[in-house]
């Protein structure tokens, strides 16, 4: 007994050294990220350009773009149950999981850009972090800017002018499929449609879909403006995405190489997020050269009846006591 138990510590040492040694050479971890962005989204970019040249030394970078590799709101599974590395992740898919997470999907709380990244490395999401991080192996890396969410429509601006929610009622709106972004097309006052992001274009093109709600880029990016006729820039939600990766994963690095990837993470996603907020401020009259009306609706009306909605919701309720007046205080 004592000859087994000793060659089983043994197995169990030479398995450890040889993960360490295997830790040790280059280029020996592959982080397979899964998104359901296009090679030329601008998140992925700074990815590829900025993360995956710094980690290049102990880690291979590997995208998956388009959903190709796991099906959109399957990855935070992939991530716990070990089948992927790394994936972009939003507050609401967190929040399917988590629903206090549904705070930072709330329409009109986050700012702007800047207001994210405060939030994000304040003191008040450390609870969030180290949730995810013990109950799905999610170790939330970094923040980064997706841009500000606008209802874009295929109808004319003659046919539907978009003042204020009351004008978005039966409006088929796609919202992706989570109940926090249900419930925040039902705040603008639209009927929300769930469906995956790469089924949207041809949903527009056919009519199976009235509109879409994403940043400007976005709509440049996936060629939105091709199948649509207006956008109302009711600013609802200062969207973002956090750089998730396998706690797991990252506890097999070295100190160094957490590190290193840390700083590889909030490096793409600065990148990003300054690309983002170039590209958005240039959009505008690019998107009316394509025949698109673009206009601001009536924001106060809009701001005061989406906030209204969330008024003793379950959603609200799950938020810890305390943390909307923290994000407020680190706004304007």
């Amino acid at each position: 007994m004592i000859m087994k138990t000793t060659r089983r510590a043994f197995g169990t040492l030479t398995i450890a050294l040889l993960a360490s040694t295997a830790l040790a050479d280059d280029n020996n971890v592959t982080l397979r990220m899964s998104t359901p962005a296009s090679e030329t989204d601008q998140r992925s970019v700074s990815l590829a350009e900025v993360f995956a040249p710094a980690v290049a030394e102990f880690a291979t970078y590997e995208p998956h773009y388009n959903a190709s590799l796991i099906a959109q709101g399957s990855e935070l599974e992939s991530i716990a149950s070990g089948d992927l590395e790394m994936s972009i992740t939003s507050a609401q898919e967190l929040a399917q999981f988590f629903p206090e997470f549904s705070i930072f999907a709330t329409g009109y709380v986050h700012q702007d850009a800047a207001h994210q990244v405060a939030v994000f490395n304040d003191a008040l999401m450390d609870g969030f972090k180290a949730k995810a991080e013990a109950e799905l192996d999610v170790k939330l890396l970094s923040v980064m800017y997706l841009g500000r969410r606008h209802v874009n429509l295929r109808q004319t601006k003659d046919e539907l002018t978009v003042t204020n929610p009351a004008d978005l009622a039966g409006v088929n709106l796609r919202m992706p499929g989570t109940d926090a972004w249900q419930f925040l097309g039902k705040a603008l006052g639209a009927n929300p449609t769930p469906m995956s992001f790469t089924e949207v274009y041809t949903a527009l093109q056919t009519g199976s879909v009235d509109g879409q709600d994403n940043p400007l880029p976005t709509v440049v990016d996936a060629k939105f403006y091709e199948v649509t006729k207006q956008i109302a820039l009711t600013s609802h939600l200062v969207d973002l995405n956090y750089i998730a990766m396998s706690k797991s994963t990252w506890d097999g690095l070295t100190g160094e190489q957490q590190a290193t990837l840390q700083s590889a993470a909030d490096a793409a996603a600065e990148s990003g997020r300054v690309a983002q907020l170039e590209k958005e401020a240039n959009l505008v009259s690019f998107l009316k050269e394509q025949g698109l009306s673009v206009y601001e609706p009536d924001l106060a009306a809009f701001r005061e009846h989406v906030q209204a909605q969330y008024v003793g919701t379950e959603f609200a309720a799950s938020w810890p006591a305390g943390v909307l007046d923290k994000i407020n205080a680190l706004g304007n």
